[in-house]
């Protein structure tokens, strides 16, 4: 689907059509790939920031330099694989010229080049060059050794590897029933491997080579099965250890992912769309491996049933602007999403729509259930969703589970409150919290809650109606006013009340009440 916009604006008639070429590491525009800059974003002074990211779109493979932020100095060690959003590295490369001290070497570095499908950076006082490029489940590093000895350590904080020959493989722990698992193996073979102590929980082996080799290729696979399932996963996609091959391969599906929309502007508008465009497909992220997955929504494997599995969606993140933009322009990855998301609610056991679905399972975080919009917002636009099923999960998602955020417990007393008054109950400044299943540190966030809650009742209003549950779509939409309860006509600001229906006073809109606020905005 091709769609003339206007800059991050307007829809127009036109599209702008660039000439396809390939080029690696020039800063030249040749193609829609070239105007993307990782490296904006990359530093936050109050949120995590956005990371340069280099990966395909939606894979499970994705990587970024092991660095506190673009300002830092250095990078420990080399990534293997981002295992969610805004997470580090499971495993480490790290490649060093004579003995390592550490299973993860800190280097400084220069020279850096990232692209979304191409990574280079010089370490140590430029003595060793790294050069990266993924596949989907795998990946291929090039590494070139300008003095010393080629040592490479491959290692684990947590879990277990081992190594023989030119091959390395083993899994790390990602939470209590979730591991990932990695099959690595170099084309020049080591003349030694010696093993490092990593503490009770971690592992690690250095592959130590001949002094006349100055260059190392390496190339693995990535697994939520089992290692063999990886060392599949790898030599289906990356044959041999053509790193050029792989990163050429990857810039053609960067250039076809992005050329869905065509933009008109400058240089710098561009390179802000073209880059806003690549960070869409950050996540979710496909679990599929040769049409099965591993859900830690239930910990087992599955069948994916010819439909691609997706997680870490992040929903409360993506619900607004992601989800509606990929019905634009990638309906059956949209589809297979929502499946995705019909299949946790079953797997969790109590079919409750996700919120925060990670590859360790859902997390609950942040407030409100707002799968419930996107559901709506697809079945409105035709995509094909089983949706009376995706009406329990959402219905449920809503009145069985707790309101209050960050949380997976069941329903009770506040969530009572809330189908009777309308609103969630604020505390007063110094009014101890009652409710156990309050996070001390999120708080109620009672208005946010409230409105949250008022939108995903509409939301699902509308999926009632369509269904032709006339008294439940009546019911939900009533539901849907109660944001008006919060209102403060005298203010004209949303204003947190307590449990008699009072406006908390005083109460400054600046700051809110320490009693009311949280970290996902109640107050």
């Amino acid at each position: 689907m091709n769609i003339g916009l206007k800059a991050f604006a307007f829809l127009t008639a036109g599209s702008l059509i660039l000439p396809l070429s390939s080029s690696i590491q020039n800063n030249t525009v040749e193609s829609l790939v070239d105007y993307v800059n990782p490296y904006i974003g990359n530093i936050s002074h109050l949120l995590v920031p956005t990371f340069p990211t280099v990966h395909l779109p939606n894979s499970m493979l994705r990587v970024y330099p092991q660095r506190q932020d673009y300002t830092s100095e250095y990078i420990n060690g080399l990534p293997v694989v981002v295992t969610h959003h805004r997470e580090r590295s499971a495993f480490n490369i790290s490649p060093t010229s004579g003995a390592p001290r550490s299973p993860v070497t800190q280097f400084n570095y220069d020279n850096e080049i990232i692209k979304p499908y191409y990574y280079s950076v010089e370490l140590n006082d430029n003595s060793i060059k790294a050069e990266f490029a993924p596949s989907h489940q795998s990946a291929v590093y090039s590494l070139h050794f300008t003095d010393g000895s080629a040592n490479i350590s491959v290692s684990t904080p947590r879990g277990h590897i081992t190594a023989e020959g030119n091959h390395v493989s083993g899994w790390q722990q990602l939470s209590d029933n979730t591991k990932i698992y990695l099959y690595l193996e170099t084309e020049q073979v080591p003349e030694s491997i010696a093993e490092q102590n990593y503490g009770k929980e971690g592992s690690s082996f250095t592959l130590c080579f001949k002094p006349s080799v100055k260059d190392v290729n390496l190339r693995y696979g990535i697994s939520l099965i089992g290692v063999e399932q990886a060392r599949k996963n790898l030599r289906r996609e990356i044959p041999d250890y053509n790193l050029q091959d792989v990163a050429e391969k990857g810039r053609a599906v960067w250039n076809d992912a992005l050329g869905a929309i065509s933009v008109k502007g400058n240089e710098k508008d561009m390179e802000t769309f073209y880059t806003s465009l690549y960070r869409t497909f950050e996540r979710p992220i496909c679990l599929s491996e040769e049409g099965r997955y591993f859900s830690a929504f239930d910990g087992k494997i599955h069948s994916d049933k010819g439909i691609p599995f997706y997680t870490d969606d992040w929903i409360w993140d993506t619900y607004r602007a992601a989800h509606p933009l990929r019905i634009l322009i990638n309906r059956d990855r949209e589809e297979a999403i929502l499946h995705s998301f019909l299949e946790m609610a079953e797997q969790m056991g109590n079919n409750w729509m996700p919120t925060f679905p990670e590859i360790t399972g859902d997390s609950r975080r942040m407030n409100s259930n707002h799968g419930v919009a996107s559901v709506a917002d697809a079945m409105v636009k035709g995509l094909a969703i089983d949706t009376l099923r995706a009406y329990e999960a959402c219905r449920k998602a809503i009145e069985e589970k707790t309101l209050i955020p960050w949380s997976a417990a069941r329903a009770n007393e506040i969530d009572e409150f809330y189908r009777a008054k309308g609103y969630i109950p604020a505390l007063a400044e110094g009014e101890e919290e009652t409710n156990h299943n309050v996070s001390h540190f999120e708080k109620r966030q009672p208005v946010a809650v409230t409105l949250g809650t008022s939108y995903d009742e509409w939301c699902l209003s509308r999926i009632a109606d369509a269904l032709g549950r006339k008294d439940d779509a009546e019911r939900y939409l009533r539901a849907s006013a109660n944001y008006r309860n919060l209102f403060n006509r005298a203010t004209s600001f949303f204003h947190p009340k307590d449990k008699d229906g009072k406006f908390i006073e005083p109460f400054d809109y600046q700051i809110g009440r320490a009693s009311c606020r949280g970290r996902g905005g109640g107050g």
